[in-house]
């Protein structure tokens, strides 16, 4: 009789998650399978960007301070964006690889969240010490961590939330994101005057201190990716899945096997980023020269396109969840955007109707193009997709930034808008490409939410049936899965009616592991004498089936 814990208490073929803990009921807010879990995780993967958007737009907060303190030209200013950019145009392609195939989503965020904070700090020693050069170096590194921590809080989402979920966690990401941008843009230059209070003068000691206040966004971000990180591995003990284990292999060669319309989306990405943010980089002036608005009305219509974006994001994303049709959504967003820079750069209507245009047409969009990238590309490679899409936007935006403020400081606004509104014609032709290339293809880019729901729900049940239908093969498999020579040997003399006296009791070689088979066969020695004679007993068993086959014949001829 077997011991406990012996050979027949092991798992079954295929069963080896039964090693995993048994599940237990636990309160709704530490069950990682119950939505109350999972909605506090959607709130730290908020906050999880909130520094970095924060700190993004110093510059364009504090634009006229900067410019004053430093000396600097508006070129030279549109550098800072440029620098944050340069390092993503080959980091973030590599961050989603990292994330996929080395670091991991929890190492990797954490790892992102602190290049954010030193460069932080770094930019803000650039100001106190008076060195735009340092103040270059500290934003070329919070863009290392800047860039590739978007793409970790993307393939969080992605990991804690599927289907129709997707598009409403992309918009409340970047609703947190905005929330920190708004803040940015009406209390930078608060807290500026609060310093130069207490310093008596302004200068760039003051602009140095004002810097280093509002690094304290990126420490609280840093914060949330710990946080996130135990919440994900206590899940992943829970859920019994490891992490960074999708499968399938990715190779850096995925690249080339990237579909058109993935293409395209990556050209809409550019061409529209590139028109928003630098003009926000430099809208502050902007308004104060063409419309003649004070400093603080500047920041804050300036700011209003991300003020939009805080609360519409997630209503955006919800409407994009319930309907489904993202190419139309995407068409409709860039068509609001293009008519926003046209009204900007040839009236003088009231500017508050074209910026508040352009804060629901940024949001619309960003809840509508990101989730298509889940929807051609495999899960295995969604951390590459989203790193090369932020890649190339950042390769486009440094290009931009630079070109934005020559055009600035040699031609003035007027072209500058113009330039902007060409960039947004070729995002607009994109997207056609895009709505025709998909419906010839047959993609589902653009089907609606019950359409794709329907065609989800059948994809789970044929891999429900066809995960059945393996196990069953194996378990026929096994069935069919034939003995050892011995018991081959004994079922082919018994169907003879040779008699098998040799019982298993006496050889017990097939369940017995090799260690135990010798002190087992020793207590049979009255039998077989020894464990080296006994294993010839199999061919002996043949010879004295051969030797009565032949003595059966020779009688009967005689």
């Amino acid at each position: 009789m077997a011991e406990p814990g012996g050979e027949e208490e092991r798992p079954l073929l295929g069963s080896a998650h039964n090693d995993c803990p048994q599940r237990q009921a636990l309160p709704a807010l530490c069950d990682p399978r119950r939505l109350a879990h999972r909605l506090l995780v959607l709130v730290f993967m908020c906050f999880l960007g909130f520094g970095s958007y924060f700190c993004y737009d110093n510059p364009a907060a504090l634009q006229t301070q900067v410019q004053r303190d430093m000396k600097v030209n508006t070129a030279t200013f549109m550098a800072l964006y440029a620098w944050y950019s340069w390092p993503n145009v080959v980091l973030c392609f590599f961050g989603g690889f990292l994330i996929d195939r080395v670091f991991g989503i929890r190492l990797g965020t954490i790892i992102f969240s602190s290049f954010v904070c030193v460069g932080q700090v770094i930019f803000a020693m650039g100001a106190l010490f008076n060195a735009f050069w340092l103040m270059e170096a500290g934003r070329f590194v919070f863009g290392i961590g800047g860039e590739s921590l978007a793409v970790a809080q993307n393939a969080y989402a992605v990991s804690w939330f599927k289907g129709k979920e997707l598009n409403l966690v992309f918009g409340l990401q970047l609703s947190m994101a905005r929330i920190g941008s708004t803040v940015n843009m009406n209390i930078m230059g608060w807290i500026y005057s609060r310093v130069q209070d207490l310093l008596g003068s302004t200068g760039h000691s003051t602009l140095g201190f004002t810097l280093m206040i509002g690094g304290v966004t990126c420490i609280f971000s840093l914060i949330c990716a710990l946080i996130l990180a135990y919440l994900d591995k206590r899940a992943g003990k829970i859920l019994c899945k490891e992490q960074g284990k999708t499968g399938e292999v990715i190779k850096l060669t995925d690249v080339k096997d990237f579909s058109l319309s993935l293409w395209l989306i990556f050209i809409i990405c550019v061409c529209y980023y590139a028109a928003v943010f630098p003009f926000i980089g430099l809208g502050k002036v902007f308004f104060i020269e063409k419309f003649k608005f004070s400093s603080q009305e500047a920041s804050a219509i300036n700011s209003i396109v991300y003020i939009i974006s805080a609360p519409m994001s997630p209503v955006f994303g919800f409407l994009v969840d319930k309907l489904g049709r993202n190419i139309i959504w995407v068409m409709c967003a860039v068509v609001a955007t293009l008519a926003s820079h046209i009204m900007l750069a040839f009236t003088f209507w009231n500017p508050w109707i074209a910026m508040c245009m352009l804060g629901v047409a940024y949001s619309l969009l960003a809840c509508a193009l990101w989730p298509m990238v889940a929807f051609v590309v495999p899960e295995h490679q969604l951390g590459t997709a989203y790193g090369f899409m932020q890649s190339i936007q950042n390769l486009g935006l440094a290009i931009i930034a630079i070109a934005a403020g020559t055009i600035l400081d040699s031609r003035g606004y007027l072209f500058l808008e113009v330039f902007f509104s060409a960039c947004i014609c070729l995002s607009l032709i994109a997207v056609v490409m895009l709505y025709f290339v998909n419906h010839l293809t047959g993609g589902d880019l653009n089907w609606s939410a019950k359409k794709r729901e329907k065609l989800q729900k059948l994809t789970a049940a044929e891999a429900e049936s066809r995960e059945k239908l393996r196990r069953q093969n194996e378990d026929d498999l096994a069935k069919l899965q034939p003995k050892n020579d011995f018991s081959l040997r004994n079922r082919y003399l018994s169907r003879l009616g040779a008699q098998v006296l040799v019982a298993k009791q006496f050889f017990p070689t097939e369940d017995i592991p090799i260690k135990k088979q010798k002190k087992s066969l020793s207590s049979h020695k009255q039998y077989i004498g020894s464990y080296e004679r006994a294993k010839f007993i199999p061919l002996l068993l043949e010879i004295n089936l051969a030797y009565n086959l032949k003595k059966i014949k020779t009688k009967r001829k005689g």
